[in-house]
């Protein structure tokens, strides 16, 4: 079993964001976010999907001490609402929050982006910058389903913006890697690439999910 490593923002020459001009379509608002695809025009890279008979599980794996205290208390409030919210999006795909092993794995990471990550020995981090978050995700070549996947946290995401954030990377290590550049977005979906300032699924990133995992 060949596994295919990718990152969001991703790799050299694939978009992380796709930029846009005003109100999309559903049609469009998904495909850009499942497959990188600009408006109209063909997918730029494979849509990506977990396996859906049985909870994607998910753990904070690590927390460096530059996140302790009231980030790192914030931090696990945001995860338990964001499990909370992709939960009852009424979608085919449900996530579990877990202590111990699990198929996504957070880390609290004290690096302000400014230079790649080394020897954290954190899956798939080193070489990295992070200065937001990140998505990391492994799947498979032939299926395109997702096996694994890593959440990193820099220190240069405010703590207002952790509700946001930590439902962004949730959903995008879900296979919607890819965010928007569209001014018509910013407060208005978690994939907007210049906003962190929503805090739960607006109606296309409702939709966008749905569409990603039917429910049967």
């Amino acid at each position: 079993m060949l596994l295919v490593c990718l990152a969001a923002p991703l790799a050299a020459g694939e978009p992380d964001y796709i930029e846009s001009d005003g109100h999309l379509s559903d049609s469009d608002f998904y495909r850009l976010v499942a497959c990188a695809a600009p408006p109209g025009d063909p997918c730029v890279r494979p849509m990506l999907r977990w396996r859906t008979d049985r909870p994607v599980t998910v753990t904070i794996a690590s927390v460096d001490p530059a996140f302790l205290g009231g980030k790192q208390l914030r931090a696990r409030a945001a995860l338990e609402r964001a499990v909370q919210y992709i939960n009852t999006a009424d979608a085919g795909i449900r996530m579990q929050h877990v202590d111990g092993p699990a198929d996504v794995r957070i880390h609290f990471v004290a690096s302000n982006g400014s230079a790649p990550l080394q020897n954290t020995g954190i899956d798939g981090a080193d070489g990295l910058r992070v200065t937001g978050a990140r998505v990391i995700t492994w799947s498979r070549q032939d299926t395109h389903k997702i096996q694994r996947a890593t959440i990193l946290f820099g220190t240069r995401l405010h703590i207002r913006h952790y509700e946001s954030a930590m439902l962004e990377e949730l959903t995008q290590a879900l296979g919607l890697m890819t965010d928007i550049r569209n001014p018509y977005y910013e407060g208005v979906s978690i994939f907007s690439q210049d906003s962190n300032d929503t805090k739960q699924f607006g109606a296309q990133d409702l939709m966008a999910l749905r569409r990603h995992y039917p429910k049967e």
